[in-house]
């Protein structure tokens, strides 16, 4: 069974379309308009092996959070949707992930329940043009949304690019892992029997 589902969400402050693949190649197609969002993204894809078809049309005139916030949501509702029953999955990841000088570990357990930890430390106001405080944002709305656990810690770094990239591949990876079909599990990982 292919786990790939889209999805169009439109509100008064954005227009999102989403195709997204659990089970692909890293091929990613972003248009976000907000283009450190969009390199995130791509390396999300890339490191995860996931497919995903992306555009948003946000009101950037005020600022970028409702796009981030947004591309959270409907990012988190896709993979919970392209899941489907979850048999058979790894559930549990974590991931350590290096990026230069910066150290990121992501844990992801997806038990249907949402629940999100952050704690990310010394990030600069700005990557770019872009709102580092957003970073938050986007993993909560994709946590709630997802129906999963999320936990991210940054351990150090000084390049504020470098730890949110760190932070990003390590999401794209846990995600992998997690999503994982293991051949050795019957039915839902779970003793309640479902998830």
């Amino acid at each position: 069974m292919m786990r790939k589902q889209s999805i169009q969400r439109s509100t008064s402050e954005t227009a999102v379309n989403l195709t997204f693949s659990i089970d692909g190649t890293g091929t990613a197609k972003v248009d976000t308009g907000v283009g450190f969002l969009d390199h995130m993204l791509n390396l999300m894809s890339r490191h995860g092996l996931f497919d995903m078809e992306l555009t948003c049309d946000g009101d950037l005139e005020v600022d970028q959070h409702h796009t981030v916030e947004d591309i959270g949501i409907a990012l988190g509702q896709v993979f919970n949707k392209a899941l489907g029953d979850k048999e058979g999955i790894n559930r549990y990841a974590t991931v350590t992930t290096p990026m230069d000088e910066s150290l990121s570990t992501v844990s992801v357990d997806i038990s249907g329940r949402a629940y999100f930890v952050y704690h990310v430390g010394g990030l600069k106001d700005k990557a770019g043009t872009f709102d580092t405080e957003l970073v938050e944002e986007f993993f909560q709305a994709f946590a709630s949304n997802a129906r999963l656990t999320l936990h991210i810690n940054l351990a150090y770094g000084s390049n504020t690019h470098h730890m949110i990239e760190s932070i990003f591949k390590g999401f794209g990876r846990a995600l992998d892992q997690a999503s994982f079909r293991n051949a050795r599990i019957e039915g839902v990982p779970s003793t309640k029997g479902s998830l």
